[in-house]
């Protein structure tokens, strides 16, 4: 089974930009859909962006569209998530997550990193 280490996560400020990385081993990467997901203190874990095998079909959650942008390495077997012009209600501990089929819901994902903080202050 792949196991999933996220890095990139750190304190920035509104507006700024940062990359969040998820490296997998032990399993076949390119061939499973890869999942990012949020999760803030005292709320529940949501879906932020997703991408199939190829990364050739993202979704993302509507508070991130136009910001942030999903992207995977299959070479590398990496997958990054972009965010642009960050606000502190971004602010969350971000996992990546791997599932056979690109989905959306959390429950569809069975295989989680242990995340990455992502702070953003005004």
């Amino acid at each position: 089974q792949v196991q999933l280490v996220e890095s990139g996560g750190g304190s920035v400020q509104a507006g700024d930009s940062l990359r969040v990385s998820c490296t997998a081993s032990g399993g076949t990467f390119s061939t499973y859909a890869m999942g990012w997901f949020r999760q803030a203190p005292g709320k529940e874990r949501e879906f932020v962006a997703g991408a199939s095998w190829t990364g050739s079909i993202p979704a993302y959650a509507d508070s991130v569209k136009g910001r942030f942008t999903i992207s995977r390495d299959n070479t590398k077997n990496t997958v990054y998530l972009q965010m642009n012009s960050l606000k502190p209600e971004d602010t969350a501990v971000y996992y990546c997550a791997a599932t056979p089929e690109i989905a959306v819901q959390r429950s569809d994902y069975d295989t989680w990193g242990q995340g990455t903080q992502v702070t953003v202050s005004s």
